[in-house]
């Protein structure tokens, strides 16, 4: 979870919604990212999304087993989406996200029918993630008065 809150110190560096990625292979960090929607101007840049195609191209292919996502913010329905499609082992977040976490605060895509059940641990590093957060949108309201 520390190379993920690395990830997301840069992603606040560059004025990012600070959130930070990594996944990890027979323990090792096979690809990280963080969040760049505003710098690519791309909706899809989440910190997860990109991670999972590093990992990909990384692995030569798009089934991420034996894989383990760290993340710093509770996935959200898209990201949450494209774990499971990846077929990711686990994935471990930091902050829970009550008004967009897609595993396990406002709905849990990771259980139930579909083809894949990623395991899923919430709240490591918990205050670190959430401080991390807070912080930027604290200096971003005082910016926009």
């Amino acid at each position: 979870m520390s190379a993920a809150m690395d990830m997301a110190k840069k992603a606040a560096k560059k004025d990012e919604v600070p959130v930070g990625a990594v996944i990890v292979r027979n323990n090792k960090i096979i690809a990280k990212a963080c969040n760049l929607r505003e710098t690519r101007k791309n909706p899809l840049a989440h910190a997860e999304l990109l991670a999972i195609s590093k990992a990909a191209k990384r692995l030569k292919g798009w089934r991420l087993l034996g894989c383990t996502l760290y993340v710093t913010l509770e996935p959200c329905p898209m990201c949450a989406g494209a774990i499971i499609n990846a077929r990711v082992d686990g994935v471990v977040f930091g902050a829970y996200d009550p008004k967009g976490g897609a595993m396990g605060s406002l709905y849990n895509l990771g259980e139930g029918k579909l083809n894949h059940v990623p395991h899923i641990t919430g709240g490591v590093m918990r205050e670190e993630c959430a401080a991390i957060l807070t912080s930027y949108f604290k200096h971003k309201r005082r910016k926009t008065r």
